[in-house]
């Protein structure tokens, strides 16, 4: 079945996993490294590997939760980073999970998404934050001239879906995206309204 849990373990276990760069992703570091609170409540959904979440309780963020729907992606996590706390590891399907946290990071898993799903993931995204909460990654803004996964999008596309339901305080090209990706990237950050 087409983007099943076992769709997601049968790329990790092919190591068919171009989207992963191998460590985080230099937007995502840049946001993180000048955030001085680190007590709030992170969540960082189809993390995947979980680079950025290596990274981001390194820096001393370890109310960080990670959710994946693939085992074998957070088996590989868990192996790689031994003592990042195993409660704080979700397997578990995004759109069933249902915490609450401060913000949630975006790092290729909204281009996992069906496109018809989008506006599911961000309504999804919405009910997972608190009053006031954030939401910071990284979107492709090209389309592929594949079918996907991943599938792209347009900066247009995505303030159509976020604007009813978040305030725009960054929009924009992302400078620091890797060399296959510059230009492609944009940088998102969201406040829930």
């Amino acid at each position: 079945m087409p983007l099943s849990q076992q769709y997601w373990n049968s790329l990790y276990t092919s190591k068919n996993t171009g989207w992963d760069i191998g460590y985080v992703s230099m937007p995502i570091k840049e946001y993180f490294n000048q955030l001085v609170d680190k007590n709030k409540k992170i969540l960082i959904p189809g993390a995947g590997k979980a680079w950025e979440a290596e990274y981001i309780y390194n820096l001393g963020f370890k109310n960080l939760f990670v959710l994946d729907f693939s085992e074998k992606a957070l088996r590989e996590f868990k192996n790689r980073c031994p003592w990042f706390p195993k409660n704080q590891i979700i397997h578990e399907d995004f759109f069933k999970h249902n915490q609450t946290y401060d913000l949630i990071v975006e790092q290729t898993f909204f281009s996992s998404i069906l496109p018809a799903d989008r506006q599911l993931y961000v309504n999804k995204v919405y009910s997972l934050l608190e009053d006031g909460g954030k939401y910071i990654g990284i979107l492709f803004n090209h389309e592929f001239n594949f079918e996907g996964p991943p599938f792209g999008g347009t900066i247009a596309e995505y303030k159509q879906l976020f604007i009813n339901y978040f305030d725009f305080e960054v929009v924009e090209t992302a400078y620091n995206s890797i060399k296959p990706r510059k230009g492609r990237e944009v940088f998102l950050l969201l406040r829930k309204k």
